[in-house]
């Protein structure tokens, strides 16, 4: 890499960094530092929604399925647009007109809002351990992103210097310094993609004739895929816009109901056909490159995911490389820092709450700040033992989505409160897809493990409640944990 694009690439990382530090000196307390003082608008939400839901986990691992199947990958995110706009329509409405949720910050909070607060720290410990993985699957993508680019790092080096930065800036800033660094992250990458990334690897394949005469057709037809495949994406992805602990803090922290929901279908939108189509698109000529053996060091049998960063290091020039890869790098930042957010509160918040309760605003601040970069150590360790980007991020979704999506839902939206159903359903769910996933069993149908854990969730949740029937009619009160 010329000296350009490192001095391009460490000056917008020691921007992130200044975000971070002016947030550190704006935020007065947890209110501040986990839902942004609850007075965000719909574009800053929107875009940081989309860039936390695709971020550097989904563009690499999109651009490994343009490498692997073509335009058919795009798919995966249309699942995503269905979850945003299914969520604005009925979970934001819900959450934004229960008075009893203003002061939450938290999903479990909710969660003991509904049930107990018992119930509560089981679903921390649930959101805790998935969005750990989750912020592992970002450093990971980073590392591999870095590795791809720059020549003289490897991976470890690679995965260490984006742990570093993401943490950094995260445990500094809290959600503001997240959600407007997303904003800005997501603009850059946007433009990365559509002016430099695709035009240049599309003149550099020799244009239209030479991809067609290159790829079989399958690769360019929606059709390359099984229905395993949807089916798999949907039950794992939908269901995370019911769940996800990030995307609570930023319902909690826009302005109203309208804000959060015109947010959410900002972030659909973005998400497909936009964000798809660009992610596959990439890796689709990555594939065409390799097929033409114009990619020093490539194979049609590498790691797909790693197809996309070689060929922008080959194709971009001096100074352009630079901007490409702070573009790539901002959208793992943009989901790094936010799930690293999500595990930081679940643990200071919903596990650790009564005894950081006790403490000055300011000393909240402090210690969140402490336990964030504890959390970020040790998924930085978790990145150190995976090697695959959009398996660690489906299965940390996956174990999320059949310990909590069950209980939500009767909560929510049919007015159960049987803390027993609620905690059970929790634990056989989750357990299962986590121990089916452990044990990488071969599923019935080639369907995923999670699917068998929602339905094992299900039927625990209807039997404990039908045998053991909540005595108290009303249960929707907070109980403090």
């Amino acid at each position: 890499m010329h000296w350009i694009d490192l001095v391009i690439f460490v000056f917008y990382m020691l921007i992130m960094l200044g975000v971070g530090f002016y947030f550190m000196r704006k935020n007065t307390g947890q209110e501040d530092y986990y839902v942004g003082g609850r007075s965000i608008g719909a574009w800053h939400i929107g875009l940081s929604v989309v860039a936390t839901d695709v971020g550097g986990g989904f563009s690499i691992g999109l651009g490994g399925l343009g490498f692997a199947l073509g335009l058919s990958g795009s798919w995966m995110l249309f699942t995503g647009l269905l979850g945003a706009w299914i969520a604005a329509v009925l979970l934001i409405p819900r959450v934004k007109s229960d008075a009893a949720f203003s002061k939450f910050f938290t999903f479990p909070q909710i969660m003991g809002h509904l049930y107990n607060s018992t119930t509560a720290k089981v679903a921390a410990i649930i959101c805790f351990l998935g969005y750990l993985g989750f912020t592992a699957s970002q450093l990971l993508a980073g590392a591999k992103l870095a590795s791809g680019t720059f020549e003289a790092l490897d991976i470890s080096t690679a995965l260490l210097i984006m742990g570093v930065i993401a943490v950094v800036y995260t445990v500094m800033g809290g959600l503001k310094a997240v959600i407007y660094t997303d904003t800005v992250q997501w603009i850059i990458l946007m433009l990365g993609l559509m002016l430099i990334g695709i035009p240049m690897a599309y003149s550099y394949v020799g244009g239209w004739k030479e991809i067609e005469a290159t790829l079989p057709p399958e690769f360019f037809s929606f059709s390359n895929l099984t229905w395993q495949d949807l089916v798999n994406w949907g039950i794992t992805i939908i269901p995370i816009w019911f769940v996800g602990m990030t995307l609570y803090q930023r319902i909690f922290a826009a302005r109203d109901t309208k804000s959060a929901k015109k947010a959410w279908f900002i972030a659909g939108l973005f998400e497909w056909p936009i964000m798809a189509f660009m992610g596959v698109s990439l890796g689709l000529l990555a594939r065409v490159a390799v097929e033409q053996g114009i990619l020093e060091g490539a194979s049609a049998s590498m790691d797909p995911e790693m197809g996309l960063p070689i060929l922008l290091s080959q194709i971009l020039p001096a100074g352009i490389l630079g901007l490409m890869m702070s573009a790539y790098f901002s959208a793992v930042l943009s989901t790094a820092d936010s799930c690293l957010m999500a595990a930081s509160g679940n643990l200071t918040t919903d596990l650790m709450g009564k005894v950081i309760g006790k403490w000055s605003h300011r000393a909240e601040v402090r210690i969140s700040q402490w336990i964030t970069l504890a959390i970020g150590a040790v998924a930085l360790l978790l990145a150190w033992q995976m090697n695959e980007v959009l398996s660690l991020m489906l299965y940390s979704y996956a174990f999320m989505v059949s310990g909590l999506l069950v209980p939500v839902i009767f909560g929510l939206f049919f007015n159960k409160s049987n803390p027993k159903a609620a905690i059970s359903s929790m634990v056989m769910g989750g357990g299962l897809t986590a121990g089916l996933t452990f044990v990488n069993i071969e599923m019935p149908l080639g369907l995923d493990p999670n699917i068998f854990g929602l339905l094992l969730s299900l039927m625990t949740f209807l039997l404990i409640d039908k045998l053991e029937p909540q005595t108290k009619t009303k249960k929707h009160r907070y109980a403090k944990i």
